[in-house]
């Protein structure tokens, strides 16, 4: 069936794109030709990327790329001496770096000078309080002002943020912690969402989390612990502080992202890794000065540091609201804050369609829309496009082990709902089938090196996760990610979900293992498998939980009501089992591991 065009750029909108400019500069003409280039010239792309976002060094880098320790351990900008948080602040002191209005308030805003000011008060309070340079903090907050700077602050003195995400449980709080080890923690007393006043500090207490910086959000005083302090007594006056200079694969910060293990893998990301989330705000979202990006996120999630440093290395502004981003409150912050540009969470756009929420609002400074974290819907992307004026979609699929994406769109190409039109400039993959052939409908391979690609793990064998076992392809060393696309007709791409034991819910990344591992200590539950079902049209996958039982009285919706609340309260309220399948026997290998694509298949044909 022929795809239908959803909006095609005009002449004025190519010409003035970042795209367009790049290929003027390198003679092409034809976008695919100029992608194949990125590709082919590392060297010279990544050499001009770097000049157009103003990348700022104290010792300019000596090669751009080298690989003598092989494509899997690529060095990138070797020899350099630099911090990425330097090259955060070289818009004009009076533009805005971050509006933010919290749930019930008005619209509020920090100019980039006043921003690097607490940015340097933050870091000097950090030495003010023992932390040395390499120690590990960590941070549990919403996304607000105040996280953006301290995460900044924390990167400028060369202490590694983990970075975890405010809907976590106390359980996985502690997990995280484990891993990183960070001498004090940020977070706040409460969290303010859709109404509700829920815990935040409780919930690092009871992680048994390390000394506490906590910001107040209440007028009453929430008795600290001991050694635990508020914010502004943290805070120092001076504002003036000297960067400290890193080296290219120095850490900055922590990320954590479930494989088809338990345990989250923590991946570091490096002073590089930021250069992948600028360019492709650069190039494939058209960020431009003083543009404001809105994506409704958290620092525990990728997209949060993807948004700091897209933005402000980009001279745009981030825009910040702090309570949920599903009802009209929302949408009138985005049409007051005049937001230029929206990324969003499928799930979200699906209330707004199903309530008709924003129709009323003005959306028509938006330029374009972005889509990440689960497969979206077609007539849903369609209604989005509608909300702002018909307004195109990118679409955008990564990973935190990317520092980006893999495959997106351009404001250089037509738009057709729900689908991807490019591989990201600078890289590259394959689709192989079951039998390691190409495919136009298969798992997707990276073909390394590729900017932004972690390479190291702090609690794994990065070479185990991503390169063990993969097959080659025309030579090239292959690296795993663990995404289905099928190529369409047009050379769009159209995303399928997971092919592994991950899955994506609500746009967070889990195992099939870590669920599992809880369900398995409710009494009527001898074992479970976990998976994610995809609609067919698209959209947000179903957590549907297959089972065999203990002998048991409890009814069909009393098992599921039991299956529910453990999730919610253990794992992450977020996560919603839809389905709960008795089954005889999970079907599993020869070697005993459970066939989760077989149930899949199974679930998806009754």
């Amino acid at each position: 069936m022929a795809l239908k065009v959803d909006w095609k750029p005009s002449e004025e909108i190519i010409t003035q794109s970042n795209i367009f400019k790049m290929m003027q500069i390198n003679g092409f003409d034809n976008y695919q030709s100029f992608w194949r280039w990125t590709v082919d010239q590392k060297n010279i792309f990544w050499s001009q990327t770097i000049d157009n976002l103003n990348i700022k060094f104290k010792k300019k880098y000596k090669t751009i790329l080298d690989i003598s320790k092989g494509v899997e351990n690529p060095q990138w900008i070797k020899g350099a001496s630099f911090n990425i948080v330097d090259s955060c602040f070289h818009n004009d002191d009076s533009a805005i770096a971050v509006v933010y209005q919290e749930e019930d308030g008005t619209l509020q805003n920090i100019t980039q000078k006043n921003l690097e000011k607490l940015v340097n008060r933050i870091a000097n309070s950090l030495r003010e309080i023992g932390i040395k340079q390499g120690d590990y903090i960590a941070i549990d907050m919403p996304m607000t002002m105040e996280a953006v700077a301290i995460y900044l602050a924390g990167i400028k003195a060369g202490n590694p943020l983990a970075t975890i995400a405010d809907s976590f449980t106390p359980n996985e709080i502690s997990v995280r912690l484990k891993i990183t080890k960070p001498k004090i923690i940020f977070t706040q007393e409460i969290l303010k969402r859709a109404g509700k006043s829920l815990p935040l500090y409780e919930k690092v207490i009871e992680a048994n989390g390390p000394k506490a910086i906590v910001i107040k959000t209440e007028n009453t005083n929430i008795p600290l612990r001991e050694n635990d302090i508020y914010f502004d007594d943290f805070l120092v006056k001076d504002d003036h502080f000297e960067t400290v200079m890193q080296d290219p694969d120095d850490f900055l910060t922590i990320l954590f992202s479930s494989g088809t293990t338990g345990d989250p893998k923590a991946i570091p990301w490096t002073h590089t890794t930021p250069i992948k989330s600028a360019a492709d705000g650069y190039y494939h979202h058209n960020i431009q000065k003083n543009d404001v990006v809105c994506w409704p996120t958290n620092l525990g999630w990728m997209m949060g540091p993807w948004l700091v440093f897209a933005t402000l290395i980009n001279k745009a502004t981030i825009a910040l609201y702090y309570g949920a981003p599903i009802d009209k409150n929302f949408g009138i912050f985005v049409q007051d804050a005049k937001i230029t540009m929206l990324g969003v969470v499928p799930s979200f756009v699906r209330h707004w369609k199903n309530t008709g929420c924003m129709e009323s609002l003005d959306w028509n400074n938006i330029k374009c829309f972005s889509s990440t974290g689960e497969v979206s819907n077609p007539d849903e992307m369609k209604y989005l496009m509608q909300l702002a004026n018909n307004k195109p979609v990118i679409e955008y699929c990564g990973g935190t082990e990317i520092g980006g994406g893999y495959v997106t769109g351009t404001m250089v190409q037509p738009n057709y709902a729900s689908t991807f039109s490019t591989q990201t400039l600078g890289g590259e993959f394959v689709l192989l089938n079951e039998h390691n052939k190409p495919t136009k409908k298969g798992e997707i391979f990276l073909i390394p090196p590729i900017l932004g690609l972690s390479n190291s793990l702090l609690n794994k064998d990065h070479h185990d996760v991503y390169y063990k076992d993969t097959p080659k392809f025309n030579g090239n060393i292959l690296r795993k990610h663990g995404d289905e696309l099928e190529l369409l007709h047009n050379s769009y791409y159209r995303a399928l979900g997971r092919v592994d034991d991950a899955m994506n819910l609500g746009g967070i990344k889990v195992s099939s293992i870590q669920i599992e591992e809880l369900i398995n200590q409710l009494d009527f539950i001898k074992e479970s498998a976990a998976i994610a079902i995809s609609p067919k049209n698209g959209g947000p996958s179903k957590l549907v939980i297959y089972f065999i039982e203990n002998n048991s009285d409890l009814n069909d919706e009393e098992r599921l009501q039991k299956v529910r609340e453990i999730v919610k309260r253990k794992l992450n309220p977020l996560f919603k089992v839809g389905d709960l399948v008795k089954i005889k026997n999970l079907p599993r290998t020869a070697s005993g591991k459970v066939m989760r694509r077989e149930l899949r298949g199974e679930y998806e044909n009754n």
